[in-house]
């Protein structure tokens, strides 16, 4: 079998916001969407609260987008904001009519007692309410939403015809190329690149595969698995940021790691206590004094952001000692709680804990990533061809704190988004292939002998119409330092090689990054992670045996698969502490001990896109975007 695929669109991630792009475009276009691992092993699937949108009479677009403003603590960006929230409802309904079996209002029930749910209006939806949210607007099917909607995609997906799903397929590397195939004509630093594919190890064959696109789109989830306590699948590392930064692609707010207030504090699970738990009444108490704390944080109480309830869980915890706090919900009828959050209900009886008479404990878990890859609310990247939706885009739509339930609206909506200006970039694309043969006409050959023609300026223009970058406003820039901290390794030991040096330093990084760059941080504790960090790196980078022979030096075995990731996610930590040391101040997500206040003016960060890279090296940065921080300096 061929180690080259050819496909019109290549989707990187089998969630919600590949799927929902991948049955939003044309099905005249061949897609061939890739799965990490088994379909059902994604963030989208363990959602359980639901999809926010404006969809009650007395609610509207524009509270909702100013509930999300206040929620992202400044950092939100207004217009993409309002036009992702903007699309809610038809967002909502498209799922409707993908069959997703939505909770319904009592009211709608009564009248119909042979529901179809292809045929489910926004209109007859159960709406329940989530922390930050002024109103009810969260439509939900039972307490397992994210199960629902993927089962309902995945269906369509596989009966697609148009659509080739591989599971078990890992991208590794973005493929570039130039825009204007003329190689003598390259201008450098002008030159105009696009997406063109993806190199991916087949997991089920040990194999690596190219894969050839005229676009690609970028949907890989967040980075969650890099904490201790996560809610996300094992997968989410945030291999699409680092592919995507190495690309060519701006990276923006990676310090802003939202924690969920109430991951079930039992052994290992990673199992989440809905918010929408607390949106019907739940309270939260100090299990030794039975006080009811979020009283006296916020007068919004249980319902206060995230951000707040999760610093008022983690003080509560640093006091106690019990490593947990109590969410009670006994107090609400037992017959309403087994209908509302039957899965939760099953799932914690099974545990010996009955939510019905019994307190649940809780701790804040990393859960979501609101920074990510910069995009806009079309998809659109840094690079040509290359598309980004769900958690591993930055639109900001979520600022420095997202709004609950905000995520999976975002997955919908700039999904579908791609899929409508896709075809457009597909189509400019061919144009500018045409233009460009026509050209090599004996006499244009001729005219060309020369490097700069007004024939080439013209192609570039053309080029540089197709495609227009997301802009930002009111950014600052983070550095990354020049020291081997973000470096990939050319030689691995065969010690260090082994499965157990691997899985050791990865328990540690996780740990390392929960205790140092969690609910709250100070520049020592950041400090500390960036010198454990190096070290790690630099533990890997003195060594005698070469990691692989091929020239891009991307693995081709599963042994070799396993240090490539290690390594990448130890370059991404180090991006992630040093975003967070170099942000002065307390908002949203990013709570500083030693600048608790928040800045005069809320600035968006931002990492520049590493150039002349390979995933070999990520030293090899053009010298003027590396400059040495002394760790010492912003103390």
């Amino acid at each position: 079998m061929s180690n080259i695929i050819k496909t019109d669109v290549l989707i990187i991630g089998a969630g919600l916001a590949g799927l929902s792009t991948a049955l939003s475009l044309p099905k005249s276009l061949n897609i061939t969407v890739l799965s990490k691992a088994a379909l059902e092993v994604c963030s989208s699937h363990y959602a359980q609260g639901g999809i926010a949108a404006s969809l009650d009479k007395a609610d509207s677009v524009t509270d909702h987008v100013a509930d999300t403003l206040i929620a992202g603590a400044g950092l939100c960006a207004t217009d993409n904001t309002a036009r992702i929230l903007g699309a809610g409802q038809q967002a909502v309904q498209w799922l409707c009519e993908q069959g997703v079996p939505f909770t319904q209002s009592t009211l709608t029930k009564e009248n119909d007692n042979t529901p179809d749910f292809a045929v489910l209006k926004t209109s007859d939806l159960h709406l329940t309410k989530e922390g930050g949210h002024g109103c009810r607007r969260v439509a939900h099917a039972d307490d397992a939403t994210g199960r629902h909607v993927m089962d309902a995609l995945t269906i369509k997906a596989q009966t697609a015809i148009n659509i080739t799903i591989l599971p078990y397929h890992e991208a590794l590397e973005l493929l570039t190329s130039p825009m204007i195939s003329r190689s003598s004509f390259s201008m450098d630093a002008s030159e105009i690149r696009h997406c063109r594919g993806a190199l991916v190890f087949d997991h089920v064959n040990e194999r690596q595969l190219t894969i050839h696109s005229a676009a690609v789109v970028l949907a890989s989830g967040g980075l969650g698995q890099l904490f201790k306590r996560a809610s996300a699948p094992n997968v989410c590392v945030g291999d699409g940021v680092m592919m995507a930064w190495q690309a060519g692609c701006r990276l923006a707010n990676l310090e802003f790691i939202q924690f969920h207030p109430t991951g079930l504090a039992l052994d290992d699970s990673s199992f989440l206590i809905s918010e929408a738990l607390r949106g019907e009444g739940g309270r939260l108490y100090c299990p030794k004094t039975g006080t009811r704390f979020m009283l006296d944080v916020d007068e919004r109480a249980e319902l206060a952001p995230r951000d707040i309830v999760a610093r008022a869980i983690a003080n509560q915890i640093s006091s106690n000692g019990l490593g947990y706090v109590h969410l009670d919900v006994s107090h609400l009828p037992a017959a309403f709680i087994q209908a509302h959050f039957p899965q939760i209900y099953q799932t914690l009886l099974a545990l010996g804990i009955d939510m019905t008479t019994d307190p649940i404990p809780v701790a804040p878990t990393a859960h979501y990533s609101c920074g990510g890859v910069v995009t806009d609310a079309n998809g659109l990247t840094d690079i040509a061809g290359l598309y980004a939706a769900g958690e591993v885009a930055y639109t900001g739509l979520h600022g420095a704190n997202r709004l609950a339930s905000n995520s999976l609206l975002e997955c919908v909506v700039v999904g579908r988004n791609i899929a409508a200006n896709l075809p457009h970039y597909l189509t400019k694309l061919e144009r500018l292939k045409n233009l460009e043969a026509l050209e090599k006409t004996a006499e244009a050959l001729e005219k060309m002998a020369q490097p700069h023609t007004t024939a080439y300026y013209e192609l570039h223009q053309l080029a540089a119409d197709i495609w227009q970058s997301p802009t930002l406003e009111n950014t600052q820039f983070f550095i990354l330092p020049s020291s081997k901290q973000s470096s990939y390794p050319t030689y691995v030991d065969k010690a260090f090689h082994s499965d157990v040096a691997i899985a050791e330093i990865t328990i540690a990084l996780k740990a390392l990054l929960t205790a140092n760059m969690g609910i709250t941080r100070s520049a020592k504790q950041l400090e500390q992670a960036l010198r454990q960090i190096e070290q790690w790196q630099e533990s890997i980078e003195h060594t005698e045996i070469m990691l692989s022979d091929t020239s891009s030096g991307t693995p081709t075995t599963n042994s070799e698969l396993a240090i490539f990731q290690l390594v990448r996610q130890l370059a991404l930590a180090t991006m992630i502490v040093q975003s967070a040391y170099q942000r002065f101040e307390s908002r949203g997500g990013h709570y500083r001990e030693d600048y608790p206040n928040l800045a005069e003016t809320p600035l968006t960060s931002i990492i520049l896109p590493s150039r002349n890279a390979t995933l070999n090296s990520f030293s090899h940065v053009i010298e003027d975007e590396r400059y040495p921080i002394p760790v010492a300096d912003h103390i």
